[in-house]
């Protein structure tokens, strides 16, 4: 499917089509469709569907365990483990989840929450194992143009961590791309084993996409997961079951995920 996409010349238009699919449209098409027959016992039937979707999706409960079904991402990584590659031939490699093309308090550009997460995770591994660590990033589908992702988390590893990465990819638009790029770039080193580092909910594809690509490259590449963004929410068990801005979005991202997966993104 992603290939027909490629094909058709729709890679810009990959975030708007892909939206249609993911929460809440599904549930609200489900109210509107209800409301349209609403004399008709179907109608309710479907009003109430879509509410109650709606409701449930928007949930920490719902959408916590639509990832272990949907995704079943790794568990986290111990760091010790991570000392038994020599760093010669490994690599901590980071993935771009977003920028902030003009940040008014910096000045400047910036990175989003995601990437924050991710980069300051990478570094943290590459401090407890001696491992080079990079970033792959460039400016997405749906991204305006402006500063590579990749570029800004460079500045920020030196000017602010104080930890200058070892490359950079700033090319890339998209997982497949990240992957692509990463592993021609890792190629000419003799990189065996690369550290990845994602968010969980993104690791499953992420992982198949560099070990696709290093089969293509004729790679011998062991991927190793790194996940983020493990830590459990903690709050009353009643709270898990209202409507929440962060169920909503972890909702929203394992869908996305599982339909990529699906589509071969």
């Amino acid at each position: 499917m992603n290939e027909i996409v490629m094909r058709l010349g729709l890679e810009a238009w990959k975030p708007a089509l892909g939206s249609l699919l993911l929460p809440p449209m599904p549930a609200l098409l489900l109210v509107l469709l209800g409301l349209a027959l609403w004399r008709e016992r179907l109608g309710r039937a479907l009003a109430l569907l879509g509410v109650l979707t709606l409701w449930l999706g928007a949930s920490d409960a719902v959408a916590e365990q639509a990832k272990r079904w949907l995704l079943a991402p790794p568990p986290a990584l111990a760091a010790a483990s991570l000392k038994t590659l020599r760093p010669a031939q490994a690599a901590i490699v980071v993935l771009g989840g977003g920028r902030e093309a003009w940040a008014p308090e910096y000045g400047g550009s910036s990175l989003s929450l995601h990437s924050m997460e991710r980069l300051r995770y990478g570094l943290w591994l590459a401090r407890a194992s001696g491992l080079g660590a990079g970033f792959s990033g460039g400016v997405g589908h749906a991204g305006a143009t402006g500063e590579p992702e990749a570029r800004i988390a460079a500045r920020i590893a030196a000017d602010e961590f104080r930890q200058p990465l070892r490359w950079v990819e700033d090319a890339s638009r998209d997982t497949r791309e990240n992957a692509a790029r990463t592993v021609a770039l890792l190629r000419p080193r003799g990189i065996q084993d690369i550290v990845l580092v994602t968010h969980d909910w993104h690791m499953p594809r992420a992982q198949r996409a560099f070990e696709q690509a290093a089969a293509a490259a004729g790679m011998r590449v062991r991927v190793i997961p790194a996940p983020v963004g493990l830590a459990p929410r903690v709050e009353q068990p009643l709270l898990r079951w209202l409507p929440s801005s962060e169920g909503f979005t972890l909702l929203r991202q394992v869908v996305r995920e599982r339909i990529g997966l699906l589509m071969g993104a």
